[in-house]
């Protein structure tokens, strides 16, 4: 084989991680349960598998698209970000359990195949109020699947970091898709008011957070603050890049870093070669820039992954006079070691 697959270890933060979405899961499920049999005593179980699994696996979907932006307002919120992949394999499981149920319950009695069914058995696609809302989940589920099955950092080094992460963007294709479907499905056919609320605040929790975190970063990168002088662009003065951490700033096309470590300042590609995560957010630990999406360091007067890791960043030429901090917005090869610029 040309390529080497490595398996999952679990270490201790993942194994508590696991076990409390694993207790998270069962607890959801008596409850829902519990108060559903309360409210409709009547409901089947295929029906109460197939409502349960539904809001669930739609929860952990809203749950999955904030860790990101909570993550860039708050720190707090790193540990959920680091094992974001099993929230979505967790989820993608769930889903395919509500879609293997549905399938059976409403298309596997009938003379056709149920799939075929699913696409035929409701010919209303020129009406708004009756239009097959199935196939937006079938869809929905095929890009979940995609995703799952090309969770593991295997698919992640053979794909290319630049495919994995297009392919993993379609997280919100699908979940537009599974608006659809529960708006064109169990709000128009079943009228449920408080579930078209339940919707109407998901949406608007998870726009708001990706705006708000839109706005902030426009905010905190900076843009050349005067002129270019021997091809450095002043962009900052030296106090507003905190000990160990970075001033992120927008030149010439290019995204960079600035880190003040030691006396020092280096200045790097601000994008993470695992997944594009913003190294400008992270900081200095034990000498490395460190991203704050999964940890992943680099060398901060050469932009490379300190041994026996390989990953490597653009580096770019930094100065200081008088207080300013200037860059050189022209990149240097990956891993390519730079001086720093001593802080006077």
């Amino acid at each position: 084989m040309s390529v080497e697959y490595s398996p999952v270890l679990w270490n201790r933060q993942k194994k508590r991680y696991d076990l409390a979405l694993l207790g998270f899961v069962a607890l959801y499920f008596i409850l829902f349960a519990g108060f559903h049999l309360w409210l409709h005593p009547s409901t089947s179980p295929e029906s109460l598998i197939i409502r349960s699994t539904a809001t669930l696996a739609f929860l952990l979907l809203h749950v999955i698209l904030v860790i990101g932006p909570l993550c860039r307002l708050n720190a707090a919120f790193l540990p959920l970000l680091y094992n974001r992949r099993h929230l979505g394999v967790s989820m993608f499981i769930i889903a395919l359990v509500h879609a293997i149920v549905s399938l059976i319950q409403f298309h596997a009695l009938g003379d056709v195949s149920p799939l075929v069914a699913l696409f035929t058995s409701n010919p209303n696609y020129d009406s708004i109020s009756q239009f097959p809302f199935q196939i937006f989940g079938f869809f929905a589920l095929l890009i979940l699947f995609l995703m799952a099955a090309t969770s593991h950092d295997f698919w992640l080094e053979n794909l290319s970091p630049r495919v994995w992460k297009a392919l993993h963007m379609m997280v919100y294709v699908a979940y537009a898709l599974i608006v659809l479907h529960v708006a064109l499905g169990v709000l128009q056919q079943e009228g449920v008011p408080l579930g078209a609320t339940l919707l109407g605040v998901g949406m608007l929790v998870v726009v708001g957070l990706h705006v708000t975190v839109g706005l902030k970063t426009d905010t905190n990168e900076s843009k050349a603050i005067g002129n270019a002088k021997e091809g450095f662009v002043p962009v900052c003065s030296l106090e507003e890049i905190a000990e160990n951490r970075a001033k992120v700033v927008i030149l010439a096309g290019e995204n960079i870093a600035i880190f003040k470590y030691d006396g020092k300042l280096s200045a790097v590609h601000n994008v993470c070669k695992h997944q594009n995560g913003p190294l400008g957010e992270g900081k200095i630990v034990d000498g490395c820039i460190t991203c704050p999406w999964h940890g992943y360091q680099y060398l901060p007067e050469n932009g490379q992954s300190p041994p026996p890791f390989t990953e490597k960043v653009k580096t770019y030429d930094v100065r200081v006079d008088g207080g300013t901090v200037y860059v050189n917005p022209k990149p240097h090869p990956e891993g390519t070691k730079r001086p720093p610029a001593v802080i006077a």
